[in-house]
Order: C-alpha cells, then structure tokens, then sequence
C-alpha cells in the first residue's frame, strides 16, 4: 500500500474541498440573478464535464509553464495540481448548490423582504440553511472526484512521490511495472470512497422534495 500517495491524496482532496466550497456558494448564488449571460456562463462552468483531460491538461501545461499567471511555474508542484484540481472541480461543487439554492421556495425569500431583512441577512440566516443539502453534495462530489483524478494530475504534475504522486496515479504505475496486487489494493480503496460518497450524494437529494422546498406541498 502506497501510504504517501493515499495521504498526498487527501492532502490535495481536502484542501480542493476547502478552497472550493465559498467559491462555489458565491457563483451558484449569483447565478440565480443572471438573465441572458446565464446559459453561457454555465456553459463554461460545466465544461470539465465534457473535455477530454488531454485537452485540459494541454492548456494547463501552456497556462501554468514558464512563470505561468502568477509569475512562477505551477507545473510538476503541489501548487499546480491543486490550481487544476480547482478549475476540473467547478461543476461537482457548482451545480449542486445551484440546484439546492434554486429550490427554495419563492415565497420564504419574499417574506423575509417583506419582513426588513437585508440581502446578506437573508443569505446567510434562511438560503444558507435550506441549501445545505446542495452544499454537503458539493463537498462530497468534490472530494471523491479529486481522489480519483488522474489524467489532468498526471500532465500538470507529473509522478513525483511525495509532492504530485497521488493514488490514482501510483494505480497506474504500479500497472506498468505489473504490481496487479497494489494496483487492486488502490482500486478497491478508491472504488469504496467513491460508492460512499455517490451513496450519500444520492441520499441527501433523495429524500422527500418538500422538505427542500421550506415544507412546500
């Protein structure tokens, strides 16, 4: 068992999920407010979903080469493998929230305009709180999906033990050097992460829809 990429795993997994949840929460929350720009930007945001990771590695590689846009190299670091891990990871903490947030009953968000509550109170003390459901999800795709990257890590950071080795990864290593027994061992890891966290994706959004609409018939 590689010990070093399963923690260098939930090293980058965990801090993905930290730095991404806020940003998250902000676009879902402001796309609710868009018109005509909306489809577009979701377009964007959604785009991970449907490149190949060579394409998104290509450009990571051009962007975070050289001094990249920061003024320093990303590639072959664990700064740059979490910089991609951020941007693959936009719709799994995105979307979720989005969908938690649309829920909410009209009628609640109005009645606390009407009541004198400010924008930012009714933000945190009633759209918070009924889209937790979406937020916990997001965490948890988030998580699990940055557990099992493999081809946009692999460009951007290479296979360096300890700094961009993650599990996925040494997966594939141990494959090349025909290690069938680790390679199983890892697999079967990621495997059970995965189902628990789909598991309790599936869970969250799978229960009664009127208690995400504010008890709404």
């Amino acid at each position: 068992m590689d010990i070093d990429a399963i923690l260098l795993s939930l090293k980058l997994a965990f801090w993905t999920m930290a730095l991404i949840l806020p940003f998250g929460i902000w676009v879902a929350h402001r796309l609710m407010s868009l018109n005509k720009s909306r489809p577009w930007i979701e377009a964007a945001l959604a785009l991970p979903l449907v490149l190949p990771p060579t394409v998104l590695g290509y450009y990571f590689l051009v962007g975070f080469g050289g001094k990249s846009f920061l003024g320093f190299p990303l590639v072959f670091s664990f700064f740059g493998i979490l910089v991609a891990s951020l941007i693959v990871n936009l719709p799994f903490a995105i979307q979720p929230i989005q969908r938690a947030f649309e829920a909410i009953n009209p009628e609640i968000l109005e009645a606390a305009q009407v009541s004198g509550l400010s924008n930012w109170q009714i933000f945190r003390l009633i759209e918070l709180p009924l889209a937790w459901r979406g937020i916990t999800s997001a965490a948890v795709l988030t998580f699990a999906h940055t557990l099992g990257e493999f081809g946009v890590v692999l460009m951007v950071g290479g296979a360096i033990p300890g700094e961009t080795k993650t599990v996925s990864i040494a997966i594939y290593d141990k494959v090349q050097s025909f290690d069938t027994a680790g390679a199983g061992m890892l697999a079967l890891l990621l495997l059970a992460i995965s189902l628990i966290a789909i598991g309790i994706s599936y869970g969250i959004f799978g229960r009664n829809p009127s208690q995400q609409h504010g008890g709404r018939a």
